[in-house]
């Protein structure tokens, strides 16, 4: 589509939005799944000058319920019909705009409303100012290696998420950067939105999406892969090496936040664990927290009075600063180390030990009754050998307590995995009672569901 189109497009949905009641200072709540009908409305919001509030279209009926007590939008554009489908990376829908009893204008300067992943605990209403955004736009367009007028983008991350939304189709549209959604974000589906143009390609997405591309045992030629970059969370070792060997592209790295967006990157992979502040980003380290320095706090409405103190934003992650190379490495998050028996216990080091183990794809360590680790796992062998295993990787007071198998670990709508001992705790329990509803166990990993061992 050229822009000639999505201009005309948008200044249709423009009159619609005006028709149903929406005028500068309104605002507008874009409940979509990744389409071209989601960046239309989006965007003949903010035309309009209306503040635009974007939920994620997998969110319950009852989580969007929640959300708009919260944000009172005056209007509402969501499909005609539900959508499903898992893996699908672009929709074609038709919609409707529903004017909401109770709905307020805009009580804040904020162009953008998102709410936070909720992967620790529950989300937060955050706002970008439109020069929080263009300032933004301004640090990725600084950025020495990001995609540029003539090449491709092709966009995993959710478009409605800080990473897909900025960095890929808001980049896109200001850059002439060409903006791809994959049909399917099955493997085949993305190599073959990479495979469908000759120009210079990146693949923006998170490092699960990095994961899967690193299965085939035979992956394609493609010449045009530039590289990959992903944000959300550390990538592992073991990724980073057989994504680099298998398409002879880079693996890089950003790290950010929906409060403040892009803050430092290494999109080539050559500085791991080290990343580089981005262009006109403040950031310091302070008794081990990355902090940055923003104008204004970025929450909307209550929040937490000691997060944004004096113009800095305390991140709740840990990092350190190398001095003599202006490094920032990201150590996890603050709440990853506990206190077991006394001693410090750094969790994400428990869960960088049990990826590195044989036969273990995936893993998530938490401090529940004791430490907990939920693992997926190639097969049941492997899973019958973690015990031993960190017997001689890890001290006694650093093993997690009990193992928990899972077939897939369960992921926020920003591809986040979740961090809270509850909910793993349910999906093992769910999983579980669905092998028992199944035909039988076996010798099909699928029927590992079940297994939970004690470590004494």
């Amino acid at each position: 589509m050229s822009l000639a189109e999505l201009r005309r497009l948008v200044t249709d949905e423009q009159e619609r939005l005006r028709a149903a009641g929406l005028v500068t200072g309104g605002t507008l709540a874009v409940r979509m799944p990744p389409s071209l009908a989601c960046i239309v409305a989006m965007l003949a919001g903010w035309r309009t000058g209306a503040q635009v509030a974007l939920l994620d279209h997998r969110l319950t009926t009852y989580e969007v319920g929640k959300a708009v007590a919260r944000l009172a939008p005056q209007l509402v554009v969501e499909p005609v019909e539900e959508v499903s489908g898992r893996l699908r990376g672009f929709f074609d829908v038709s919609t409707r705009i529903t004017p909401l009893h109770g709905g307020r204008p805009a009580a804040s300067p904020h162009a953008l409303l998102q709410l936070s992943s909720g992967s620790t605990g529950p989300s937060k209403v955050i706002g970008r100012t439109v020069g929080s955004l263009l300032e933004e736009l301004d640090r990725y367009a600084r950025l020495d290696g990001f995609p540029r007028r003539g090449e491709r983008t092709v966009v995993l991350a959710s478009i409605i998420h800080v990473l897909g939304l900025v960095g890929g189709l808001l980049h896109g549209l200001a850059s002439g950067t060409e903006i791809v959604l994959p049909g399917t974000q099955t493997v085949d589906g993305i190599l073959k939105a990479v495979a469908a143009g000759d120009e210079p390609t990146t693949i923006l997405g998170v490092p699960s999406q990095a994961a899967l591309l690193t299965a085939p045992q035979t992956p394609p030629r493609l010449p045009q892969l530039r590289r990959m970059i992903v944000g959300g969370e550390l990538v592992r070792t073991d990724v980073w090496e057989r994504f680099t060997r298998n398409y002879h592209a880079d693996l890089g790295v950003m790290y950010g936040m929906t409060e403040a967006g892009v803050i430092a990157t290494d999109l080539s992979g050559t500085n791991r664990p080290g990343l580089t502040p981005a262009p006109g980003m403040k950031v310091r380290v302070e008794d081990g927290q990355i902090l940055l320095g923003l104008p204004d706090t970025p929450y909307v409405g209550p929040a937490d009075p000691t997060r944004f103190v004096d113009g800095w934003l305390r991140t709740k992650d840990a990092g350190s600063f190398d001095e003599d190379t202006g490094l920032l490495t990201v150590h996890g998050r603050l709440d990853s180390q506990v206190s077991i028996g006394g001693l410090k216990v750094d969790l994400a080091e428990v869960e960088q030990a049990l990826t590195t183990l044989p036969g273990v794809t995936d893993a998530v360590v938490v401090q529940g009754t004791g430490i907990e680790a939920f693992v997926t796992v190639a097969e049941q062998k492997a899973f019958d050998a973690l015990a031993a295993l960190l017997a001689a990787r890890l001290a006694p007071y650093k093993r997690p307590r009990t193992l928990h198998f899972l077939p897939e670990i369960p992921r926020t709508v920003t591809g986040k995995p979740v961090r809270n001992a509850e909910i793993l705790r349910a999906a093992v329990r769910s999983a579980a009672s669905a092998d028992d509803s199944g035909p039988g166990a076996g010798g099909d990993p699928a029927h590992l569901d079940a297994d939970t061992t004690a470590i004494a």
